[in-house]
């Protein structure tokens, strides 16, 4: 193995985890992105369950996908729908912090 070839390597190697992290925090940001997404569809879906006589809390609740079903919480007061979502994240601390909370309140025209 040449000099150049070992400092390529050694290089790289050193590289790897820097690669890593940002490669994770990506992941994490669009996993943060997703459940904000998924929290405002649903939400909507309830506020307009509530407008129409129908069930909220089954509406918005199908209105999630079928995999961030069991990670979202959906509150119905009154007229108003909260749902919140972790994101599936590996990490609990990181998911619990990019949890997204949406309300969405019902109010005839």
């Amino acid at each position: 193995m040449t000099d150049a070839t070992g400092q390529a390597t050694v290089e790289l190697v050193a590289l790897l985890p820097l690669v890593l992290v940002v490669v994770l925090a990506a992941v994490s940001v669009f996993a943060g992105l997703a459940a904000k997404e998924q929290s405002g569809s649903a939400a909507q879906a309830g506020a307009m369950a509530v407008l129409q006589g129908g069930d909220p809390l089954a509406a918005a609740r199908r209105a999630l996908p079928a995999g961030a079903r069991a990670r979202a919480a959906i509150a119905v007061r009154g007229g108003r729908v909260t749902v919140r979502v972790r994101p599936a994240l590996p990490v609990a601390p990181l998911a619990e912090a990019l949890t997204a909370e949406t309300s969405a309140e019902a109010r005839a025209p």
